[in-house]
This record gives C-alpha cells, structure tokens and sequence, in this order.
C-alpha cells in the first residue's frame, strides 16, 4: 500500500466542501474549513504568531484519502498538552527542538477528530502506513516531532498499532444525563453540595446581575466587538498581551459560523460588564472564552459553567467541555476525564527518553484521576435515603 503526503500553507487550497465532509461527524465547529479559514484570515495564526499552518493530505494513486489539519510551531504555547521540558531537555543537550509539527486546533483543547477521511468508510487499518509515511515527510524537512492532539475515541484505538508514543492527560467535562432542569440536575448532588451550589449562583442575583443567553441570530455584531473588549482587556490583565485571537476573528466567526455560537452576557447597572463565548453543535457544547471589564464574586462560574450547563440541558446536548484545567469544576459535577495524545520524536534516543517519561507520568495521572472522582458531588446510592 503507497501513500504520498502533499502540505498546504494555506487552508483556502483545500476545497471548503470536500474538508467539511471529511470532518462532519465528529469534527465539531472548531475543525470547519471556516473556522480554520478564519483564523489564518484574520491573522491569528500564520505570521509571526508561532502557528504556521501546514495542513497535510494523504494521496493514494494521487487521490486524496485523508487530510490532517496541522501547523509549523516555533514554541509551544497554545496547545495545552505541555512538552516545554521536552524542548528543554533538547537544548540542553544542545538540540532544536523547534520547529515542530502539530496536529492540533490553536488555543482549542477539545478532545474530537484529528483525521478526516475522504471515504465515509476510514480506512483504520492502514492508518499505521500512514503515520510511518507522515513522520518520513516530517522529518525530512528536518522537524523535531510530531504531535497528535486531543484525538478522539476511534482515532485512539486504531493509533495504539501505530508507531507513536501515547500520553494521558486530564480535563473535566460534564456529561447530561437526561436532566430535565438545572433543579434536576443539582437533585443528584448532595445536599451540603447543592446548597453551596445555590448559595454562589444567589450571590450573584443580589449583586444586581441579570444574565443574557444568546445564540445564533440573537447575537449582533455589537455583541461580539463587545465580547471582543472583554476578551482582550481580560487577557491584557492576565498575561499581558491582547490574547492569541485578533478582532478579525471574532467579526469573521460571526459571520461565518453564528449558528454555532452561544454567548453568555452579563449586566449590571443596566451596563454588560462580562461575557463568556461558546461554540456547540448537536451534541457538544465547548466553553471557549471568558473575560469581564468588571469583577464580580462569582460572575465566571455562572457565565462558564451555570449558564452552558442549564444551556446545554435544554437543548438536549450530552456533553460540556468548558476548556482545560481548573480542579473547582469538579465541585460543579464537572468528571475527570482522559485526554489522549500522540507523538513522535525524529532522535531516536529523547524518543526513548520520552517513553520512560511517559510510562512514568501515566501512573501519576490514574491516581490523580481517582482522587479527582472521589471529589465529584454527585450523591452515593446509600446517601439518598438520608437525604
């Protein structure tokens, strides 16, 4: 079986509908040709930005069979499954770790497909041939690694047979269980739990807050360039910078994906004061972004995770990522939840040095996912006849 690998620099070569039918069952909004398209449009990736797009397809008989959405990193920010020791392991040894090839979403770490296949029927076996192709494409044009991330649940079993190192990490995800209100849904958790739960989105209501849930063509373009100031005078607190996404983006994602977004504003004085934005399709919510021009004790978890939660309960959505990290959601009825990725190193000895790594690093994280679970607040079956 022959397979060859063509890279493109600019998403715009890929035929727009040919991509989205590669990714429409389980690529979610963040991996249409628009919002990728978008990203590079507005500058928010390509550039100096550190995320060179380098998107790859795999020909058969110079016919397209797969496409990998990927991109050229100069560093490492943006991904959230970190290998900054990684790459200082490389320079201590005085090695390049940089640049490196991802498969990856930017600033977008949500578990769905990462391989889009032309056939309705994915070609899983030859998956394998495929990697052992990729790699030999990569690292003849000397890049240090390749980095599958957040791959999905059929990808990760047909990647466990082919030549890759595989990683474990965690988020916290919600999951619906056919609740049909919020008040249904907190009736699982205890009762200690549940009054803490109450209490904080009551102190909310007392600081004269109103919430607004928009989606779709609820939303106007002042709604997003308002979203867009929370977002940026948010990040210029935190980290000093305007954030990885220029305004162009947001304006574009707006008018090329607003089916898809969700925002979540909050008033106060009759003024918007924060919002938190959203990307869903039928049957995943993604808590994207958050920012506020003014605080308020608890205004982020009613935004971030209240408002997706009661959001994606009446519209019948079976799970909420709300976005990577953050252990208090799991007070919130937010699991633990396995991440997979998979990676490749060109030196054949940091490669075995990273396995070790690896191996290592899996046990530490079971462990820390039961302790995690044993937090969760959700009622024991012996609890509910005292309660």
């Amino acid at each position: 079986m022959s397979f060859t690998v063509l890279a493109y620099t600019d998403i715009s070569q890929i035929d727009a509908q040919m991509w989205d039918r590669c990714f429409a069952e389980k690529g979610g909004p963040c991996l249409t040709h628009s919002f990728l398209h978008s990203l590079e449009e507005s500058h928010s990736v390509g550039g100096d930005t550190g995320w060179l797009p380098y998107h790859l397809c795999i020909l058969q008989d110079a016919q397209p069979v797969a496409f990998l959405p990927g991109y050229i990193k100069t560093h490492s920010y943006g991904e959230y499954i970190f290998d900054h020791a990684w790459a200082n392991a490389y320079s201590h040894h005085g090695k390049q770790y940089y640049p490196k090839w991802v498969n990856a979403i930017p600033f977008t770490p949500v578990t769905s497909q990462r391989i889009g296949w032309v056939d309705a029927q994915p070609s899983w076996n030859d998956l394998p041939i495929i990697i052992e192709q990729v790699k030999t494409f990569l690292y003849e044009q000397h890049y240090s690694s390749m980095h599958l991330l957040f791959a999905n649940e059929a990808e990760q079993i047909a990647l466990q047979n082919a030549p890759l190192l595989h990683r474990l990490s965690l988020q916290f995800e919600w999951s619906n269980q056919n609740y049909t209100s919020f008040t249904d849904y907190l009736s699982y958790f205890t009762s200690r739990k549940r009054r803490s739960i109450n209490k904080e989105r009551k102190k909310v209501q007392q600081q004269q807050v109103t919430i607004e849930r928009l989606a779709g063509a609820e939303i106007t373009a002042e709604h997003m360039a308002f979203f867009y100031d929370c977002y940026r005078v948010t990040y210029l607190k935190r980290s000093g910078h305007d954030g990885y996404l220029t305004a162009e983006f947001f304006t574009q994602l707006f008018d090329q994906l607003k089916d898809n977004v969700l925002l979540v504003l909050a008033k106060q004085d009759n003024q918007y004061i924060a919002g938190a934005m959203f990307l869903f399709d039928d049957t995943q919510l993604y808590g994207r972004y958050w920012g506020a021009l003014r605080e308020v004790d608890g205004l982020h978890f009613e935004c971030c995770y209240y408002q997706g939660i009661e959001f994606a309960i009446e519209h019948g959505i079976q799970r909420f990522n709300p976005g990577t990290q953050g252990e208090h959601k799991i007070l919130r009825g937010f699991a633990p939840t396995y991440c997979h990725s998979f990676h490749s190193l060109a030196l054949p000895d940091f490669e075995i040095a990273v396995d070790d790594f690896l191996q290592r690093e899996r046990i530490g994280i079971k462990q820390y996912k039961a302790q995690c679970d044993e937090l969760l607040p959700f009622k024991q079956v012996e609890d509910e006849s005292s309660e």
